[in-house]
């Protein structure tokens, strides 16, 4: 295995778009590394000039100790592993998984012997003798990983590999992928991945490091709890999270050493510590709550916010309170088992958000401003 590195990495084609701006990722030899972002941040675009796919029009794109701007995919030390599985489908599994050392030329008994290592470890030595048109789908994404692992590359490179399966068979199969890349770790094998999804629950449930993208950028990179607590800037707390932070604009007064937010009309102090945490004084802001940091209390509640309720979802273990806070659409997210106490459409309430959970964002430059 090895370290990956992208050093100012850009994409120009002919017709002068500019889809990827100078970007700069290391991705550590054995790390899980996610790529996530809206359609069109170009995520599969750089995955695609990692593994050689794309050609790069400007910087450098470092694989261990080898520059491979312009060495083909072959010789890459990549593996790929497609949404669409590419598997050969007059090939029975068995040959699938070792076409690729067949193609080298490697001795029968390697051959063998890869093939049935790579068949047990993702249990799948009972599909050996079938076709590809025999697999479920599952099945088929399991052979398309072994086709990817028999090759002991250098690096792998997954491209939303899971986006073709329905939702049970999606979260079982991160499990099985995120399983496989430890217990490679745990054997001295260490898998370095590069994982393009647009999923934000499999980028925080399977990287070690997330590179969240917008547009071709990068707008931050870190461990699912830092993202989640921690986000550089308002695009970043608006995607990751479900259901997404709550993002108001709203004027920073500070009076003091006491900061007082005023959303629309309406005006709360928060005493929990927010000061210590600011970079910046008074301005114009924008205020994010996530759904799950805020209380919902009776109307009138001193310092509270005004919100009046528009949708109700119940979704079993959780209910998510919509509603509309002056003119802004707001969610506030209850415990399943208070559905008998929710406020029905209509019925206004107070939204006292927790102070020390609280986010603050410049209006203009949308970087965290309340970071410390």
């Amino acid at each position: 295995m090895a370290e990956l590195q992208l050093k100012s990495v850009e994409k120009t084609y002919g017709s002068g778009f500019k889809a990827v701006h100078g970007i700069d990722l290391t991705v550590q030899e054995g790390e899980f590394m996610v790529l996530v972002g809206p359609s069109g941040c170009a995520k599969s675009t750089t995955l695609r000039m990692i593994a050689g796919l794309e050609t790069i029009t400007g910087g450098e794109i470092r694989i261990g100790d080898r520059i491979v701007n312009d060495i083909v995919p072959g010789k890459r030390g990549i593996a790929m592993v497609f949404q669409n599985y590419a598997l050969y489908p007059h090939m029975k599994v068995r040959n699938n998984l070792s076409f690729g050392l067949r193609l080298k030329g490697r001795p029968k008994p390697e051959i063998e012997s890869a093939t049935g290592d790579v068949s047990r470890v993702l249990e799948i030595e009972q599909l050996l003798e079938r076709l590809p048109k025999q697999l479920s789908g599952g099945q088929a994404q399991r052979v398309a990983v072994g086709r990817a692992l028999i090759k002991q590359p250098e690096v792998f490179l997954f491209d939303e590999p899971l986006s073709n399966l329905d939702a049970k068979l999606r979260a079982a199969m991160r499990v099985r992928i995120t399983d496989l890349h430890k217990k490679l770790k745990a054997e001295g094998r260490p898998a370095t991945v590069v994982y393009v999804t647009h999923d934000q629950v499999e980028a925080m449930t399977m990287g070690d490091r997330i590179c969240v993208m917008r547009e071709g950028h990068i707008m931050q990179v870190a461990d699912p709890t830092t993202l989640y607590e921690r986000p550089a800037n308002a695009f970043v707390a608006g995607f990751i999270g479900m259901p997404e932070m709550n993002l108001l604009d709203a004027l920073l007064i500070m009076e003091g050493e006491t900061p007082y937010l005023t959303v629309g009309e309406q005006t709360i102090r928060v005493d929990e510590g927010l000061s210590e945490r600011l970079t910046t004084g008074s301005g114009p802001v924008k205020l994010g709550i996530r759904p799950q940091h805020v209380e919902i209390l009776p109307e009138g509640t001193d310092n509270t916010l005004s919100g009046t309720v528009t949708n109700v979802e119940f979704l079993g273990h959780e209910i998510n309170l919509h509603l509309s806070v002056g003119a802004e659409a707001f969610v506030a997210v209850v415990p399943g088992d208070r559905l008998a106490s929710v406020p029905g459409r209509g019925k206004t309430v107070a939204l006292r958000p927790a102070g020390s959970r609280i986010h603050l964002f410049d209006r203009q430059t949308e970087q965290n401003i309340s970071l410390g």
